[in-house]
């Protein structure tokens, strides 16, 4: 498979060598970014990068491919994906898809001219051995009628470090932390449930990552575990005295169409990372770990422990739990065979309209009621009205 990509940064640089181990023919064309923090990676691994572009629309005229794979700042999505869309092209975003609930609304209606299965978009989490035995135990009947799911994304400090450094600590170029970051999270669970979300609260801000917790006199800038993780374009040296506006926790609630909840909670400084859920059905409660690889479904009735499995990443340098490689092979029969995914561009953005609506309600401290979000965005995604007409509540 030939690919083009537009934002060549650690992310795509990474999926690259997947792909690559995947797919002996997969060949990168060409790519357009000033500065490609994912380079090096390809180059360790002999993959070359194919002729750097100065604009999408120079690489999409001079090349031909498959596939156009969008690692660019989030910010920079919506755009990116309409230029491929409107050339004819197959596209692959990375999350999150959009930044706002009036980009939703925008790519709505692309998708409503261009189709839905053109856009295909990288919410890896989908992909993991983990969430498919999760949804093989649903259909089998074994959780009933989900009434409720507590969950959680907490990561490591070193982590968090990174988000206060990166280019992701600014809202206006990431949208929010929870939708960078946990919208893959958001995804599964509204996945799980079958239902769009309804009614959001949410509370947070940061409390970790502020310049009284800098310990002692050596300054946390100088300690080496802030920044083991690298950032790319924009890139800042302070951690704790950060200027990004991001959160360092965050807690929601949400009610949604069928009457099931969910609590949320994410966390920046977790020493013992974890990522974890508990689905409780009228028939069973399934309970697993994505960090700490385990899941466990119990019968309600009897309480029998019905599936106890146990999960190990394919390799030490696997990402997300080995969810990469799956996504890199089921995209791959996509695209040759047109086999179907777990995950579609509309997941995507139903995930992210959560995620923002999270973040307004924790910023006003009132509930949001997503019925006229829903309603106008049926309207941009069936063609009834432009996306301009739709306004957020």
């Amino acid at each position: 498979m030939k690919v083009a990509i537009i934002g060549l940064g650690f992310r795509l640089g990474y999926l690259g060598q997947i792909f690559s181990q995947i797919d002996p023919n997969f060949e990168i064309v060409g790519y357009v970014d000033p500065a490609p923090a994912g380079m090096p990676r390809l180059l360790e691994a002999g993959i070359p990068a194919g002729r750097a572009y100065d604009t999408p629309e120079a690489l999409i005229a001079s090349e031909s491919f498959d596939l156009l794979m969008i690692g660019s700042p989030n910010h920079l999505h919506l755009d990116h994906i309409r230029i491929g869309l409107e050339a004819g092209l197959t596209v692959f975003t990375e999350k999150p898809i959009v930044v706002s609930i009036e980009e939703s609304f925008q790519l709505a209606s692309l998708l409503n001219r261009y189709g839905h299965d053109r856009l295909l978009v990288g919410l890896v989490l989908r992909y993991s051995p983990l969430y498919r035995d999760l949804r093989k135990a649903q259909a089998e009947g074994l959780l009933g009628e989900v009434v409720s799911i507590e969950a959680s994304e907490h990561i490591a400090p070193y982590h968090g470090a990174f988000f206060m450094r990166d280019w992701r600590r600014y809202s206006r170029y990431a949208g929010s932390f929870m939708l960078e970051k946990c919208c893959h999270d958001l995804d599964l669970y509204n996945g799980v449930v079958g239902a769009r979300p309804r009614y959001v609260a949410s509370f947070g801000g940061r409390k970790s990552f502020t310049p009284s917790n800098a310990p002692g006199n050596v300054g946390l800038n100088d300690l080496e575990v802030y920044h083991r993780k690298p950032s790319g374009w924009l890139g800042s040296d302070k951690v704790f005295d950060s200027d990004g506006d991001i959160i360092d926790y965050q807690t929601a609630i949400v009610e949604y169409e069928s009457g099931a909840s969910l609590t949320f909670h994410t966390n920046l400084n977790v020493p013992d990372e974890f990522r974890r859920f508990c689905v409780m059905g009228s028939k069973g409660m399934a309970e697993g770990d994505f960090v700490r690889g385990f899941m466990d479904v119990h019968d309600a009735h009897t309480s029998e422990k019905r599936i106890s499995n146990r999960y190990q990443a394919p390799s030490t340098t696997s990402h997300h739990y080995g969810a990469d490689e799956q996504m890199a092979a089921d995209v791959l029969a996509h695209m040759t065979s047109g086999a179907a995914l777990p995950v579609s561009a509309l997941d995507a953005i139903e995930a992210g309209i959560l995620a923002l609506a999270m973040d307004e309600a924790r910023q006003n401290r009132k509930v949001i009621d997503l019925a006229p979000v829903w309603e106008r965005y049926d309207t941009c995604l069936h063609g009834s009205a432009p996306a301009s007409q739709a306004k957020t509540a």
